[in-house]
């Protein structure tokens, strides 16, 4: 009897540490999958992405793909993306929501154009840090935005972003900095419940209610509340 309970106590642990290893393959091959959606969807006219050569299969060789930062050296599991200043075209790539570990995403001082995803929070969920800005951006700032709690710092500035700043971005308790300077932003900005928020509103002539900015109108007061 004791040696069947040692038997079957055996058999649960090499099967829990086969879900581990699976769990690890999985993680790692999502993000080279990332990786891969990633460079597929945008243009790439200065050929920095070059580097980025699949062909490889060693643990941890994306972590060597330029601008790519991951959480071990000798791990495929991309922590940051740093991809700024690249002449990059295209789209807000999709293909991120596959980094499924991703805490940081800088795609400033490019030429992409479009909107943010509505679903952001979906494919970022883990983000502290979003830097969009001096790019082509267009169309509203989605709500979603807010949902994606662990933000520290969001980046919007020198785009083309319309529209009125989603109020619930007040309510993002660890944002420290907050630009969206150099936009054709309307309406009230966002309150922000923490109180300690560095904020940017600059050239946006429909923006009111904030540091530097006229007042809002009761009109628009009472709309919101």
């Amino acid at each position: 009897m004791v040696q069947s309970d040692q038997i079957f106590t055996s058999f649960i642990f090499v099967n829990f540490l086969i879900l581990i290893r699976c769990g690890m393959t999985y993680g790692t091959e999502s993000d080279i999958f990332c990786l891969k959606r990633i460079k597929d969807s945008l243009q790439d006219p200065n050929n920095y992405l070059t580097s980025w050569d699949f062909g490889n299969s060693t643990e941890g060789f994306i972590c060597k793909f330029i601008g790519v930062e991951c959480w071990h050296p000798d791990e495929n599991k991309v922590l940051n993306l740093k991809l700024s200043n690249m002449g990059l075209k295209g789209q807000f790539p999709h293909g991120i929501g596959n980094c499924s570990s991703l805490t940081g995403l800088d795609l400033s001082m490019n030429n992409l154009s479009g909107a943010i995803p509505g679903d952001i929070a979906t494919l970022l969920p883990f983000v502290t840090s979003l830097d969009l800005s001096s790019n082509k951006f267009s169309g509203v700032i989605p709500m979603g935005i807010a949902n994606c709690t662990y933000l520290n710092t969001l980046k919007l500035d020198q785009n083309y972003f319309s529209g009125q700043i989603p109020q619930q971005l007040g309510l993002l308790r660890r944002l420290n900095t907050f630009t969206v300077s150099n936009n054709s932003l309307v309406g009230p900005v966002p309150n922000f419940t923490n109180g300690h928020v560095m904020v940017n509103y600059a050239n946006n002539k429909g923006l009111c209610g904030g540091p530097s900015l006229r007042p809002c109108s009761t009109k628009i007061s009472k709309k919101l509340h």
